[in-house]
């Protein structure tokens, strides 16, 4: 079976998925699944669980374990075991049989979030990689990041790839103004690029300027990974990266890029055309952005 990984998240736990090609369709972990259902932590005390109700399950002749199939996954320990799986409708039959206050809301994000603008904006991310549009891509260039955010957003907001008109800011901070944005990317797209620490001090100038009125986090970081792996053969292992420490980080930026240098030059990886790192980039891309 092809397959490739991909991790949701749900109140900030993992929801580890695999797509089968064949079936054209995810598989999503049951385990994951569990733990985010019963608030649990424990690794062992989740699989005891799931091991009783799968028990109660089949005695009552439930559908969920007929459909439960086994897929190898990262386990806890770093290894690649099988776990039992669940396609779409096996995941909503499991949320059922727990208590309705969290298996709703569970439920309702997990039919929901795939239908939204980031959803479908990261399934196109995803396409990103198999794409030849991907070639064509200018590295290190505002047009590159407009192709970039195009390709995202196209379809989804009128303003793809478009650059902004209007002043926008984040938490008290003033991105750069409107007026001035078009000579600010003339003076970062001159900016050198052929070492990691000029790399990262592009990204963050970048990430100031903010280019566009949603989506600048998301394409930039795609930027960011398209530099590093032309000129220094690596990329960015997001995964290691904690969504708070990133976000504490890039608010540091504009007086103090030492934390964001940090944190990315820790995560660096040469696995620059491994489809899982893409695909794992692309979660934790879009995790950061999750409010």
């Amino acid at each position: 079976m092809s397959y490739k990984i991909s991790i949701r998240f749900f109140d900030d736990r993992e929801v580890r998925a695999v797509w089968d090609e064949e079936n054209s369709k995810w598989w999503f972990s049951v385990l994951d699944i569990v733990a985010v259902l019963s608030n649990q932590d424990d690794y062992g005390k989740t699989r005891n669980y799931w091991k009783y109700l799968k028990a109660k399950l089949k005695r009552e002749h439930s559908e969920v374990v007929s459909v439960t199939t086994q897929l190898k996954i990262i386990a806890p320990d770093g290894k690649s075991r099988l776990t039992d799986m669940l396609d779409y409708n096996g995941i909503i039959a499991l949320g059922k049989q727990f208590p309705a206050k969290s298996a709703n809301r569970f439920i309702e994000w997990f039919t929901y979030s795939a239908n939204t603008i980031d959803g479908k904006s990261k399934q196109k991310a995803y396409n990103l990689f198999e794409s030849s549009f991907i070639e064509g891509i200018e590295v290190g260039t505002t047009k590159g990041l407009q192709q970039i955010h195009a390709y995202l957003f196209g379809g989804l907001y009128d303003f793809a790839g478009q650059i902004r008109q209007k002043n926008i800011s984040k938490g008290g901070f003033q991105f750069a103004m409107a007026r001035y944005l078009d000579a600010t990317l003339r003076r970062i797209e001159q900016m050198q690029e052929n070492s990691f620490d000029e790399i990262v001090d592009k990204y963050v100038e970048m990430n100031i300027a903010h280019p566009f009125m949603e989506g600048n986090g998301r394409s930039t970081r795609i930027w960011l990974d398209m530099m590093l792996k032309k000129r220094i053969k690596k990329c960015v292992d997001w995964s290691k990266i904690g969504k708070k420490e990133y976000l504490d980080a890039m608010v540091q930026t504009p007086s103090n890029s030492r934390k964001i240098k940090m944190l990315i030059k820790n995560a660096l990886t040469d696995e620059i055309n491994s489809r899982e790192m893409f695909m794992k980039g692309i979660d934790y891309s879009y995790y950061y952005e999750e409010n």
